[in-house]
């Protein structure tokens, strides 16, 4: 399986590519959709500025989305799947109809390990659910649709979106990549719904 890690210049490359190999994709870190079955978005970063190294690529990534290529993204690059955010300038895919919002609890950012509750059966979270995951976000997704959040997370008292769906679009608001083995059954479980 031919897996695009797309390089907006600001993500976790080196660990996530890694990750994703262990899970037998063979990896290609660029910019161009053409012969990938799958793309990831990594993670790491700051919106506006991956916005606007994402903008000239944008409406082929929304075209190959549009035509059933899945979709992944983490981090950051979850983010970037909704429409706007607070944290900077820019616009993100649109692919999720939805803003991103500073979290709002006493202690940002959110850094650490989290249980994570799957919604329904994603299959994302296939012997996943209520597993620990690794956390480094001061933003979460608000999507227009609820239906759109397929698990959550509390932090502090506040809950939030710990992974998004909307057809082959996928995101987690975590890192799989640092999360031991719990992300990379998720990786393998998003690799296995590609094929």
């Amino acid at each position: 399986m031919n897996v695009l890690l797309f390089d907006y210049g600001t993500g976790n490359l080196h660990s996530l590519r890694k990750a994703l190999e262990l899970q037998g994709a063979r990896v290609r870190v660029g910019d161009a959709v053409d012969g990938a079955d799958a793309v990831v978005l990594p993670g790491v970063g700051a919106f506006g500025a991956a916005a606007t190294r994402l903008a000239p690529h944008a409406d082929a990534l929304r075209r190959a989305a549009a035509g059933g290529l899945p979709v992944l993204g983490i981090c950051l690059g979850m983010q970037l799947l909704l429409d706007t955010s607070e944290e900077g300038p820019g616009c993100g895919l649109g692919l999720i109809p939805g803003h991103v919002t500073r979290l709002r609890a006493a202690r940002v950012p959110h850094m650490g390990w989290n249980d994570v509750r799957a919604r329904g059966a994603e299959p994302l979270f296939a012997g996943l659910d209520g597993r620990r995951f690794y956390f480094a976000n001061s933003f979460a997704a608000e999507p227009t649709d609820e239906r759109d959040v397929a698990a959550g997370v509390e932090h502090e008292g506040v809950t939030f979106p710990a992974a998004l769906r909307r057809g082959t679009v996928a995101g987690a608001q975590f890192h799989p990549e640092k999360s031991g083995p719990a992300g990379l059954r998720l990786l393998r479980n998003f690799l296995e719904t590609v094929r």
